[in-house]
């Protein structure tokens, strides 16, 4: 499959995802929203993957081409209903550009969490062989906080009501990361805006060792996300 992924910061990339899709046979083309790129023709995509970022999704006039990449993403889930996978500001952004609504956080949620899947979430085939609980990184100030019409919630925990949804048959977004890798906190460690959040939650010291608190929840991070991409393929027929 041609894989459109759209990034909003280099180091927030497909990450542990990119690599099952290289030994699947699958072809990334990534499109750097926040350094000017363009979008490309969907019509030449199979599958559109949103990554994460530190902006919010709101942020249009700081960030301009957050109008066109919601355009492209309501075309590509209402008119040509081709498969979605979006992660934090690519889940929200699902929500946001299909007419739901995302906001502000009373406090973020940083670091490791459990999200429960519903009841929705435990039929779903994306999740089969998964849960019901399940181990997590997060790493976001902003939830989104109504569903868009034909989205349903999969996963949710007290912190966060809607941790992953669906929207129709083949359109998923996932609050929480999977894509993580050993070199994921660090990189966006450096980053100012998930540093603020990241220390808020934490604290200094705390947030100082996030990197040797995650590193040993890997293997079970790198498991989950394999069998997920399994199923999503399976799903999409891919």
């Amino acid at each position: 499959m041609k894989i459109l992924v759209f990034q909003h910061l280099r180091v927030e990339h497909s990450g542990i995802f990119a690599a099952f899709w290289r030994e699947a046979g699958h072809s990334e083309h990534v499109v750097e929203l926040d350094e000017g790129e363009g979008i490309p023709d969907l019509e030449n995509f199979d599958m559109l993957a949103v990554m994460g970022g530190p902006m919010d999704v709101w942020q249009e006039e700081a960030h301009p081409w957050l109008k066109p990449e919601k355009a492209a993403i309501r075309r590509w889930v209402r008119e040509l209903k081709r498969p979605y996978l979006g992660i934090c500001l690519g889940h929200q952004l699902l929500a946001d550009a299909l007419g739901g609504k995302v906001g502000l956080m009373k406090a973020p949620e940083v670091g490791l969490a459990t999200v429960e899947l519903t009841q929705a979430g435990r039929t779903d085939r994306l999740f089969a062989g998964i849960g019901p609980d399940i181990e997590t990184l997060q790493w976001h100030g902003a939830e989104v906080s109504v569903l868009p019409e034909g989205g349903e919630c999969l996963a949710a925990n007290l912190a966060c009501p809607i941790q992953a949804l669906r929207v129709g048959e083949r359109a998923y977004g996932f609050q929480y990361h999977m894509e993580i890798t050993d070199r994921t906190v660090g990189d966006w460690s450096e980053i100012p805006e998930h540093t603020a959040s990241l220390e808020q939650a934490l604290g200094a010291e705390e947030a100082a060792r996030l990197a040797q608190t995650v590193a040993p929840h890997l293997p079970v991070f790198r498991k989950t996300a394999s069998r997920i991409n399994d199923n999503f393929f399976a799903a999409i027929g891919g």
